[in-house]
Order: structure tokens, then C-alpha cells, then sequence
């Protein structure tokens, strides 16, 4: 039996892909941490949609985890076709001031679980010549951005590696894409200790991003841009040098009011 598979499934994006894809009549594999989310969105997808929905509660800030989901699905003999890589951490203030155990656990979440997931389920897919990868990685991602530096960081990262899988993979019956939204609002600011109210751009719902997904899914693209101004701000840094570039990424996050100066 095919199932997608989904990281950070119990909020924000995660949680509304879930949602979506069990929609369209998905049978899912939902990963998160927090297992009372996981058994509420599990119960209410089952009942609302009549899909297959399992949980896999994992913190994948442990560097075993992406190992013990893996197992669980073939233990489980579930067959992972759409693999939704979009659990995520960040932490807004000066790099120098991020505590030492959070630079460790947005790394082993934003990079380390989603390549190691990644690596895992692949064999599988390239073994069937089928099968979809998709990596909520951010807009954030195409240059570095003060007061949020590991995260824009990683985020580049997500990027690449997905640039270059596609290619490595075209051929061979497996899709690959990344999905890169600005500011959306999904709670996650606050998590991060990063003030909303302060960002000098729109920030979208979550409903942008999962239409991103679905135009991704259709359309034979790297990189899906959700809004309008998210492909304007992509496309507008062939105008200016990397130096105003990365000012302006500081001034629009609005961590600090001096990463303009």
C-alpha cells in the first residue's frame, strides 16, 4: 500500500498538507513529536476522509530518528511514494547569541533529518522508479539573512541539495522539488522568538503554500515560488549586488532594526 509520508505533520505547514493530500484520498504517515497532535489530526483525517493515517511520534533533532522512521515503515511494510520533508526549527536573534544546544537541534532538524530521510526512502523509490520528494525549504534560503542566519543557512542548503537531485535523478521516474515561501504564518514566528508585527512584508496563510505543493506537483519545476511577491523578491536580486541583497533580506525579516546600517 502507497502512503505519503510527512515531517512536522502535527502544526503549521506540515498539518496542512496532511490535511490536503488526505483529501485527495492520500494514505498518510504523519511524523512529529508531539503524540497527542498526532493521534488528534490522525482520528479526524481517518473519520473525515476514510484514508490510512499512521503516526510515528520522533524528535528528529535525534540523529537516530530518521533510522527508527524508516524501520517503522517497513516493519509497518508501508510503501512511501511522496516523501514531504517539512519539520523545521529557528531561532531569531545574532548568531553569536544562539545558545550552543539550539545551533545542534535546528541542524539535525532543518538539514541532518531531511537529508538522512531523504537517503533512506530514495533507494526504495529509485528501486520502484517512482516516486516524489518534496522539501519545504524558504525564500530565506536564496541569501543569507541577518538575525536569522543558521536558519537562512539551512535553508540554502535544502536548496542545493534538492537542485541537485533533480537533475542526479531525472530518468528515473522520481520528482523532485522544493517549495520556498516567505513569511507565512503559521505560529512558527513565535516559536522562534521572532516579532511578527515587525516584518516589513505581507505575510500569507498557510493555504499559499499547500497550493505551491499541488502547482509543484504539476508543473516540472525546482524551485515553486507561493506568492506573487516571493518570485518578485526571487527574480529582483539579479538587479542589485549580494551586499543590498542581503541587507534588504535583514531589513524585510526586521529581526533588528540595525542590519540595515
Amino acid at each position: 500500500m502507497m502512503f505519503t509520508l510527512i515531517t512536522g505533520a502535527s502544526m503549521g505547514i506540515g498539518e496542512a498538507i496532511a490535511r490536503e493530500f488526505a483529501g485527495r484520498g492520500h494514505n498518510l504517515v504523519l511524523v512529529a513529536r508531539s503524540a497527542d497532535k498526532l493521534r488528534a489530526l490522525a482520528q479526524q483525517l481517518w473519520q473525515d476522509w476514510g484514508i490510512k493515517v499512521e503516526i510515528c511520534v520522533e524528535d528528529l533533532s535525534d540523529a537516530e530518528s530518521p533510522a527508527r522512521v524508516y524501520e517503522f515503515c517497513h516493519r509497518q511494510e508501508i510503501m512511501v511514494d511522496i516523501l514531504v520533508n517539512s519539520a523545521g526549527l529557528s531561532h531569531a536573534g545574532d548568531f553569536n547569541d544562539l545558545p550552543l544546544g539550539k545551533l545542534q537541534e535546528i541542524m539535525m532538524v532543518n538539514m541532518m533529518a531531511m537529508v538522512r530521510l531523504t537517503r533512506l526512502f530514495l533507494s526504495d523509490m529509485v528501486e520502484r522508479k517512482k516516486g516524489i520528494i518534496i522539501n519545504v525549504a524558504s525564500l530565506g534560503g536564496l541569501q543569507g539573512v541577518p538575525g536569522l542566519a543558521l536558519y537562512s543557512a539551512t535553508k540554502s542548503f535544502v536548496l542545493t541539495l534538492t537542485e541537485a537531485l533533480y537533475v542526479e535523478l531525472k530518468g528515473k521516474g522520481i520528482k523532485v522539488f522544493a517549495v520556498c515561501p516567505g513569511f507565512v504564518d503559521t505560529g512558527f514566528f513565535g516559536r522562534a522568538g521572532h516579532n511578527a508585527a515587525n516584518i516589513r512584508l505581507p505575510i500569507s496563510g498557510i493555504d499559499v503554500v499547500v497550493k505551491a505543493v499541488l502547482k509543484g506537483l504539476k508543473k516540472n519545476r525546482i524551485r515553486v515560488f507561493p506568492t506573487l511577491i516571493d518570485t518578485v523578491l526571487a527574480f529582483s536580486q539579479r538587479a542589485v549586488s549580494r551586499k543590498t541583497t542581503i541587507r534588504l533580506a535583514g531589513f524585510f525579516a526586521a529581526v533588528k532594526d540595525d542590519y540595515m546600517k
